[in-house]
C-alpha cells in the first residue's frame, strides 16, 4: 500500500498539480509553496550518486568558482573573522569550503555521498553553507531543523538554490529537468522557513538566501 501523499517541507495532505512533463508530476503546497516531486518518482540512491558522479567541478575551476561567488562573497562581508563553518553537501571538490578557508575560516565537510563524516554533525557553527544542496532532499524539513540545530545562537545558513517564479515559466524551466532535484523554492516558501524555525530571512540575490538565527526579519513576502 503505497504511502499517502504529503509536502515534504510542511507536511499538509493539501496541495495542486502544479506541472508535468514526460518523467514527472509536480504539486505544490498551498500552505508553504514548496513544488515538489512526489517520493514515488524519486530516483533510487544508486541512481542519483551515478548522476552526481558525472558533475565535473574542480577546486580550481574559475568558471565553478565565478558561480560560487555569488555565495561567498555577500557571506564573507557578513562573518566575523576566524569564523567556524560548515559545508553541507559540499559534494566531490569543495571549493566553496576551500575559498572561505583562504580567508581565514575553519570549515568541516558533511556530504551524505562523498563526506560521510557524522561527526561533524555533533558540533556547533557560525555558519553553514549550502548550495546546490537543497533542491535534492526528498525530507528537507528534518534537514532544517538539524542545520538549525547546528547553528550558534547568531549563526546563518547561505542557502543557493534557484527559486520558482511562477507557473507558466516553470513548466519550461531548465531547473526542474535535472532527476535529481525534486523540490524547488520560491521567496514565500522561505519566507514559511524562517518563520516556522524563527529565523530571519535575507534576500541576496536571484539563487541566494541566507537564514539568520533570530526573529528580527529582514524580508517580508
Amino acid at each position: 500500500m503505497s504511502k499517502p501523499l504529503a509536502c515534504p517541507l510542511c507536511h499538509s495532505k493539501t496541495f495542486d498539480r502544479f506541472a508535468h512533463d514526460k518523467r514527472r508530476d509536480y504539486m505544490r503546497c498551498p500552505e508553504c509553496l514548496l513544488v515538489f516531486v512526489p517520493e514515488s518518482m524519486h530516483l533510487t540512491a544508486e541512481q542519483e550518486k551515478a548522476e552526481y558522479d558525472k558533475h565535473q567541478n574542480a577546486l580550481d575551476d574559475k568558471g565553478y568558482l565565478n558561480f560560487l561567488s555569488r555565495t561567498y562573497q555577500p557571506l564573507l562581508q557578513r562573518l566575523p573573522a576566524n569564523s567556524s563553518g560548515l559545508d553541507f553537501g559540499c559534494g566531490p571538490a569543495p571549493a566553496l569550503a576551500e575559498q572561505l578557508k583562504q580567508h581565514g575560516h575553519s570549515m568541516a565537510l558533511y556530504d551524505h555521498y562523498y563526506f560521510p563524516d557524522d561527526d561533524v554533525l555533533s558540533q556547533k557553527y557560525d555558519f553553514i553553507t549550502c548550495t546546490e544542496v537543497i533542491e535534492h532532499l526528498g525530507k528537507p524539513d528534518l534537514v532544517l531543523s538539524q542545520l538549525k540545530q547546528l547553528l550558534k545562537p547568531e549563526g546563518l545558513i547561505a542557502i543557493m538554490t534557484k527559486r520558482v517564479i511562477d507557473q507558466a515559466r516553470f513548466q519550461n524551466w531548465h531547473y526542474k529537468n535535472d532527476p535529481t532535484h525534486i523540490c524547488f523554492y520560491s521567496e514565500q516558501t522561505f519566507n514559511w522557513i524562517a518563520r516556522h524555525w524563527q529565523m530571519s530571512l535575507e534576500i541576496i540575490d536571484e539563487d541566494v538566501v541566507f537564514l539568520h538565527n533570530g526573529t528580527n526579519t529582514l524580508n517580508k513576502a
